[in-house]
């Protein structure tokens, strides 16, 4: 293939990038919804790192695996010193659609081939990976979580899916060792840049009209499952006055999220409450336990506290005004990260030479640049959900998008490494 006369000038092959996204996509196909089922360590996760592995080789890279199962290749592979890093994962929620995580993996295979076929000079190696379960089967990211040094062995221990399987058994009957996942720890200041491509999942870049993305904070969570305890009693034999309804406590605290949102959270504060269960579950009996689940998100740790501060201290007020016992589990804490400036501005200047606006958003889900923020500079680059659908067969970017996603990633990653 002949040279081209720049770096600048170089393109991803959007042939080629839709031709894998297709191939990967029937990978896990359910055919009845056509949704996509790769549960991490399961027989189709692991097909598609076969076919990961199969492609990198065919493009003369070497594949590598560590104890986390994260799969990858760099190049050049004898070039020495921090690496420039992109990737994402394979792994799918059930009833997937086919870009979620895909297309940040495939991008990144599609990057690292036109670097190698036109042989740019760099001064870094770019690497991609695909990291393990990031889709939380396991109840983390388990690959970008072992990779930036976040897991234990008692993390690991007690790690379950929602079906009771452990990931010591899912790893093990796939012929994987769980703790081997230690050793996946890389070193601050061992990558010298991370770079994720991915669909925002949400409609804000569609209505702005706009085809990049350019993510300049992650927001953080917390969860909780909260408990109100009541008293259960005849629903037509007890009095309203006289009731310890359990469910009239969560009502109340549901009107009043909006006002503790406004009055100390920001503009990019959420909360959910996507679960709930009443007890004993009876049409005519007033429920005496109500269980539910709180998440809320913000890109600002310091909205964050204030905010767990002010629901924390709103269930109590309820709790107490209504007789009503309260019991609250923090399940799960994420830090917000904000982006780092040496990847934003790599993604600006890609942008620019290409022609491109870039829009500036957060981004409203976890990622595995979270995790490897923690040791490394890390960004992200979105391109837009035709509907904001994801985590559904609905999930669809215009192919145009796409290809503009992935030059984008191919120029910031040849800016950081060269």
């Amino acid at each position: 293939m002949p040279e081209p006369t720049s770096v600048e000038s170089l393109r991803i092959d959007a042939r080629r990038l839709e031709n894998d996204l297709a191939e990967l996509a029937r990978i896990g196909r359910d055919d009845e919804s056509s949704g996509l089922h790769r549960r991490a360590f399961t027989a189709a996760e692991a097909a598609s790192r076969a076919w990961l592995a199969e492609k990198l080789k065919s493009a003369g890279l070497e594949p590598r695996v560590d104890g986390a199962v994260n799969l990858g290749a760099r190049w050049p592979d004898a070039l020495a010193g921090p690496c420039v890093m992109t990737g994402s994962h394979l792994d799918t929620v059930p009833g997937a659609g086919r870009l979620d995580g895909a297309l940040g993996v495939v991008a990144g295979l599609e990057a690292l081939r036109v670097i190698s076929e036109h042989q740019v000079e760099l001064t870094r190696p770019v690497e991609l990976v695909a990291f393990s379960d990031e889709e939380g089967r396991f109840g983390g990211m388990f690959g970008s979580q072992a990779m930036s040094g976040k897991l234990t062995p008692e993390t690991i221990d007690r790690a379950v899916d929602l079906d009771g399987i452990s990931l010591e058994q899912a790893m093990a009957e796939a012929g994987l060792h769980a703790h081997d996942a230690l050793a996946a720890e890389r070193e601050p200041g061992s990558i010298h840049a991370f770079v994720e491509l991915h669909i925002e999942q949400g409609p804000v870049l569609e209505r702005e009209g706009a085809s990049i993305g350019l993510v300049d904070a992650i927001t953080g969570l917390f969860r909780w499952d909260v408990r109100f305890i009541g008293e259960a009693n005849h629903a037509g034999t007890t009095p309203m006055d006289m009731r310890r309804d359990a469910f009239r406590g969560v009502a109340e605290f549901t009107s009043q999220i909006e006002a503790l949102l406004e009055g100390h959270g920001g503009t990019r504060s959420r909360a959910t409450i996507g679960r709930i269960e009443l007890v004993p579950g009876a049409a005519n009996v007033v429920p005496g336990e109500a269980r539910f689940s709180l998440e809320v998100r913000d890109t600002e740790a310091a909205t964050l506290t204030r905010l767990a501060t002010e629901f924390r201290r709103a269930l109590n007020g309820i709790s107490q005004s209504r007789d009503l016992k309260l019991e609250i589990e923090a399940v799960s804490q994420i830090e917000p990260v904000a982006c780092h400036g040496r990847v934003t501005n790599a993604i600006t200047n890609a942008c620019e030479s290409l022609g491109l606006p870039c829009f500036t958003l957060p981004s409203g889900a976890a990622h595995d640049t979270q995790m490897i923020a923690d040791i490394a500079p890390a960004g992200m680059i979105f391109v837009p959900s035709r509907g904001g659908r994801s985590h559904s067969p609905a999930e669809w970017t215009a192919p145009a998008d796409i290809e503009r996603g992935a030059n984008v990633l191919l120029q910031s990653l040849i800016e950081l490494a060269r």
